[in-house]
């Protein structure tokens, strides 16, 4: 029976993390993720052309792609950046998709 006891409080304890979460610097869902939300902008330079790039990530584990602002200003040929949005979507930790849109002259 100890052992039983043992084993439950073991198992809560390792179960815990999962019910309190971690501090994030945008809100992060434990099953499905999906937020959109703006990054920065300077109402100083039009917002003529996006460019957009994605990044992927599998299981928390493996992630690969570029989603930097040189990649998306290159990619539309943006010279001055307006504003950027960053969307995240992510379902159960196992596949992640990030994408970056800068919106510029």
């Amino acid at each position: 029976m100890k052992k039983i006891k043992l084993l439950c409080l073991l198992g809560l304890i390792a179960f815990l993390p999962v019910l309190v979460g971690c501090a994030s610097s945008y809100p992060i869902g434990m099953m499905y993720t999906k937020v959109n939300f703006p990054v920065s902008a300077d109402a100083s330079v039009k917002s003529m052309k996006s460019g957009t790039v994605e990044c992927k990530s599998i299981l928390s584990l493996v992630a690969t792609g570029d989603v930097s602002y040189e990649a998306a200003m290159k990619k539309a040929g943006i010279t001055k950046v307006n504003h950027a949005d960053w969307e995240a979507e992510n379902i159960l930790g196992i596949i992640g998709t990030y994408k970056l849109t800068v919106y510029g002259e």
